[in-house]
């Protein structure tokens, strides 16, 4: 085998190599945006700031993650209302979203145990007389 021979093997295994990663890369139907509709919550990420800093002045802490029972315990006094999203970074399918109202001020405890082991957001956004809040709190189960 001579020089030029082996140049054009060289090359054609390069390309080769090349377009079986994009073949494989274009094929890919599993990735998942971390939303849908990301431009629209980028122009609404001020009024989240705003949010957070109200959460951020309260004295009493409203999210807590027992990790012995696997609970959320959620703090919230009567009237309040609001949603809470359970969010899998890695697989947009296992996401949920629950909608709250408090009648009482006892607060409510929420059962994690069949969610999928892992990484897991929990956000959590609420009203109390008029004025927006929001909370945001990572956990691994």
């Amino acid at each position: 085998m001579n020089w030029g021979t082996g140049i054009i093997l060289v090359f054609v295994g390069f390309a080769t190599v090349v377009f079986t990663m994009v073949g494989i890369c274009m094929n890919q139907d599993d990735i998942h945006l971390v939303t849908e509709h990301y431009y629209e919550e980028e122009i609404k990420y001020q009024e989240q700031i705003e949010k957070a800093s109200n959460a951020a002045q309260l004295k009493e802490k409203v999210m807590e993650f027992e990790a012995g029972t696997k609970s959320l315990l959620i703090h919230l006094g009567k009237g309040d209302k609001g949603t809470l999203w359970l969010f899998r970074p890695s697989d947009a399918t296992l996401d949920q979203k629950m909608e709250m109202e408090f009648t009482d001020d006892l607060g409510k405890s929420i059962r994690l145990e069949d969610l999928k082991a892992g990484y897991w957001r929990v956000k959590l956004a609420w009203e109390r007389n008029g004025k927006p809040y929001y909370e945001e709190q990572k956990i691994n189960l």
